[in-house]
């Protein structure tokens, strides 16, 4: 399968702190990182980036940081949802305005509302830009998910919405998809254990948190599938799966913030209230996995 624009694989990065605050020049060296071992594309202030604790300021100083390390090598696909349709207007203009390539628009959270008010809220957003719309679909935490009736509406109305992130865990879904629209909706995986059964039904790469750590060996397992080596793939996927299900074995960003500050890649673990930091337990079997690539501690 050829690669498309906003395909393959894209990191969710983190945000990172050092006494509460933003560390800017962490953010550049993750950048820079990320960058230097083939990532697609990057996606600040998601909620692996912690933009809900983030106040509105720091949201967009850290969407432009992004763009000033990234450089243009790379898209920067700025997280700009809210439960505030105002407010995700407001969010999108202005990172469009910094120079965001595109923006990830996750479903009102929290409010409930019915699939009209879905609708007329991305309607809403997309008006606000002439940047690609990358829809997020995670009804874990938002309370209800974008229907495929939905999407299929502003698909048609709105030529620069193409793209789904898909993080129901339903392969179904991106079955659903790919029957009511074909090549005319792009799917990315928005579960890391799940990359590769959605790529096998249609989708097109992940946008990842393990990435953030591993991104040669997820962006290996997303080139495989997207060269339907998916036996080759399969192997790899294997081997990252334990880290897959260790990254998530608390609230996402927190075990992944340890495993980058375990791994030299930022300078704290920091996250903000109401995160908390790892426990025990969990560290312990996160150890495990990091072991297993050979991320050991870095030396200060």
């Amino acid at each position: 399968m050829k690669k498309r624009p906003l395909t393959g694989t894209i990191t969710a990065l983190v945000t990172p702190f050092r006494k509460q605050a933003v560390a800017y020049d962490d953010l550049a060296r993750l950048v820079e990182h990320q960058i230097k071992a083939g990532i697609d594309g990057l996606v600040p202030v998601g909620t692996t980036g912690e933009s809900p604790t983030l106040t509105h300021d720091e949201h967009l100083e850290v969407i432009r940081a992004t763009v000033a390390a990234a450089r243009g090598r790379v898209p920067v696909i700025a997280g700009t949802g809210s439960n505030s349709t105002a407010e995700a207007v407001q969010l999108t203009a202005e990172a469009t305005a910094a120079g965001a390539d595109a923006l990830l628009v996750v479903a009102p959270y929290y409010n409930k509302p019915s699939q009209e008010g879905v609708f007329g809220y991305f309607s809403a957003v997309a008006e606000a830009t002439d940047k690609p719309i990358i829809l997020y679909s995670i009804p874990g935490r938002c309370g209800i998910e974008i229907s495929v009736g939905v999407v299929e509406r502003l698909r048609a109305k709105y030529p620069h919405v193409r793209h789904i992130k898909e993080a129901g865990g339903s392969v179904d879904r991106v079955d659903q998809f790919k029957q009511a629209m074909g090549k005319d909706i792009t799917v990315l995986s928005g579960d890391d254990s799940l990359t590769l059964p959605f790529m096998a039904v249609g989708a097109e790469g992940v946008i990842s948190v393990a990435s953030n750590l591993l991104p040669r060996q997820v962006g290996q397992l997303v080139e495989l599938a997207l060269a339907d080596e998916f036996g080759k793939a399969a192997v790899v996927h294997r081997r990252l799966y334990p880290m897959f299900k260790s990254l998530f074995l608390e609230p996402n960003p927190v075990p992944v913030k340890f495993a980058l500050q375990r791994a030299g890649l930022i300078g704290s673990a920091e996250v903000r209230s109401p995160l908390s930091e790892l426990t025990q337990a969990t560290t312990t079997t996160l150890l495990a996995a990091l072991a297993a690539f050979e991320v050991k501690k870095a030396r200060k």
